[in-house]
C-alpha cells in the first residue's frame, strides 16, 4: 500500500514505523529538515522537507498513487487543507486527520468532515481517546491496561501478577474447569521484556502481565481473580487542567458525583476558565511540582494522583512526588517511550501513552479484512484485533480443535447476538461474529487473510 504520513513527530514517526515494518509504500512530508532527515535514516521509508497541504509537495511525495493519507501535523488546518487537497487534486481514496481542537468535533458541526464539505473520512481526536482510556483506568484501578471492544461487550485487560496473587503456577486449562462461568481468556503474557502468545498448558508467574480478554461485566471478577481488589479512587488529584484533563474531571463530575476531585493549573486564566465550567471540583493554580500547592490539594489524603499536562517530566516528577507525601497511587501522561521504564521504576502505578492510542486507531483503518478495532501493545509486539466473520471466512463453520491457527495468535472471546463466547476446542465460529484476538506481530497480516472479504462474498 502506498501511503503519505504528514508530520514526522512523534505520532508519524510512529505509525511510520509500524507501517514501513509491515512492507508498505511510506513518504513522509515535514517542514522540519532534521525530522525529515532523522526518519528516512532510521526507517525504510520517503522522506520530503515542505507544507504537507501543498499541492507541489504532495505530488512529489506521489500522492497520485496514494491509497491513503494520515494528516498528523501539530496544526488542525494544515491537517484538514491536506485531506482537502488530497481528495481534490489527487484523489486519494483514504483521508485521515488528527484534529485536536474540540470546536471542530462539537455534534452540531458533525457534516463538516463529510465528502461534500471537507473529505475527511477518519478523525482522531488525541484529547478525547486518551482522555476515555485515563477514565477507563481510573474505573478498574487494578488493570494497568484496559480497552473496550465489541460495542463495549468484551474487554481487554492487562493484568500484573503480584507475589499473592492466587493463579501463580496454575496451568492455564485448569482455569476454565475450575471457574467455568468465567467469561475470561488469558491469551498471551509479558515476561522478562519478551512476549508469548500462551497455550492451554502455559502458566502464570510472578512478574508476569498477564493480557487478558473477558467479558466486560466479569472485569472485576477477573482483576479479583488475579488479586487485584484495588477499590476506585474517591479523592482524585490532576495535574494539568487542559483538554485532557478537563475532559477526565468534567466526566468524573458526571460519572462520579461523589468523587472528590481537585485539579492544579499552571496558568492561572487557564484556571479561572475550568473553575468556571466545573460544578464541584476544585481548581488551584500553581505548579504540579510545588509541595505546597500539592499539600493544599490534601495529596496526603488523596487516592489518586492523574498528571495530565503536556510536560512528560513534570507528569513523571510530580505522580513520584505525590506518591512520596502520601497519595496512594499514581498515573502519569507520557509521550516518550523512553521514559516509560523510568516512571515504573521509581514507583509510579500507571502510565498513558497517547501516542500507542493515536497510532492504534490509525491501524484500525489500515488493516485490511473487517477489521471493527485494533489496539497495539508493547510498542506494537502485538495487537488486540477485533474482526467480523464473513460466511466466505476460512474460519466458519469448523470446530476450534480443527483450525489451523498461527502459533502467535489466540482468539479471547466472541460476540454474537449480544451474548459473549468464551471459545473452546468444540466452538464454531458463525457469519456475522465479532471476535475479539490477540495477534503477535507476525500474525496479523494472518488474521487480515482470515476475515477478508472474497469475491464469492459479492
Amino acid at each position: 500500500m502506498k501511503v503519505i504520513i504528514c508530520g514526522a513527530g512523534q505520532v508519524g514517526y510512529g505509525i511510520a514505523e509500524r507501517l514501513s515494518q509491515e512492507g508498505n509504500d511510506v513518504s513522509v512530508i515535514d517542514t522540519s529538515a532534521s525530522l525529515v532527515s532523522h526518519i528516512t535514516e532510521t526507517l525504510d521509508v520517503s522522506g520530503y522537507v515542505g507544507h504537507g497541504a501543498h499541492p507541489d509537495v504532495l505530488a512529489r511525495a506521489g500522492a497520485d498513487q496514494a491509497e491513503m493519507l494520515i494528516a498528523v501535523t501539530l496544526y488542525d488546518e494544515i491537517n484538514m487543507t491536506a485531506c482537502q487537497v488530497a481528495h481534490s487534486l489527487f484523489n486519494v481514496p483514504t483521508k485521515i486527520a488528527r484534529i485536536r481542537s474540540q470546536n471542530y468535533l462539537r455534534p452540531e458541526y458533525s457534516d463538516l468532515f463529510s465528502r461534500d464539505n471537507l473529505p475527511i473520512d477518519v478523525t482522531i481526536s488525541p484529547e478525547i481517546e486518551v482522555g476515555k482510556m485515563v477514565l477507563r483506568r481510573i474505573s478498574f484501578p487494578g488493570a494497568t491496561d484496559i480497552v473496550r471492544f465489541a460495542d463495549d461487550h468484551i474487554a481487554m485487560l492487562a493484568i500484573e501478577c503480584m507475589e499473592d496473587c492466587p493463579v501463580v503456577d496454575t496451568p492455564l486449562n485448569q482455569l476454565s474447569e475450575l471457574f467455568p462461568d468465567l467469561m475470561a481468556t488469558v491469551c498471551a503474557i509479558w515476561r522478562n521484556g519478551r512476549l508469548h502468545v500462551v497455550r492451554s498448558q502455559d502458566h502464570l508467574q510472578v512478574g508476569d502481565l498477564a493480557y487478558v480478554i473477558c467479558q466486560r461485566d466479569h472485569a472485576r471478577r477477573t482483576l479479583g481473580l488475579f488479586g487485584h481488589e484495588e477499590q476506585e479512587a474517591a479523592r482524585i488529584v490532576i495535574a494539568g487542567g487542559g483538554n485532557i484533563g478537563y475532559y477526565v474531571a468534567k466526566s468524573i463530575e458526571q460519572m462520579q458525583p461523589k468523587t472528590r476531585l481537585k485539579i492544579i493549573e499552571n496558568d492561572r486564566e487557564r484556571a479561572l476558565s475550568v473553575s468556571d465550567q466545573l460544578q464541584d471540583g476544585i481548581v488551584l493554580h500553581g505548579s504540579a511540582l510545588d509541595q505546597n500547592i500539592l499539600q493544599q490539594a490534601d495529596i496526603q489524603d488523596a487516592d489518586l494522583m492523574v498528571t495530565l499536562t503536556n510536560n512528560d517530566q513534570t507528569n513523571i516528577l510530580s505522580a513520584a512526588m505525590a506518591k512520596r507525601l502520601g497519595c496512594k497511587s499514581g498515573m502519569a501522561l507520557i509521550n516518550s517511550p523512553s521514559f516509560h521504564d523510568l516512571a515504573t521504576s521509581i514507583g509510579i502505578d500507571a502510565h498513558i501513552n497517547p501516542r500507542a492510542v493515536t497510532i492504534s486507531r490509525v491501524l484500525q483503518h489500515v488493516r485490511k479484512g473487517r477489521i471493527r478495532a485494533v489496539y497495539a501493545v508493547q510498542k506494537g509486539k502485538a495487537e488486540v484485533i477485533e474482526a467480523e466473520a464473513l460466511e466466505t471466512s476460512p474460519l466458519v463453520g469448523k470446530p476450534f480443535r480443527e483450525l489451523e491457527l498461527p502459533p502467535g495468535l489466540r482468539v479471547g472471546a466472541i460476540l454474537r447476538d449480544k451474548a459473549v463466547i468464551r471459545p473452546d476446542g468444540e466452538t464454531k465460529i458463525k457469519a456475522k461474529d465479532r471476535v475479539v484476538m490477540f495477534a503477535a506481530a507476525d500474525a496479523v497480516r494472518h488474521v487480515e487473510q482470515l476475515f477478508r472479504v472474497s469475491i464469492q462474498y459479492f
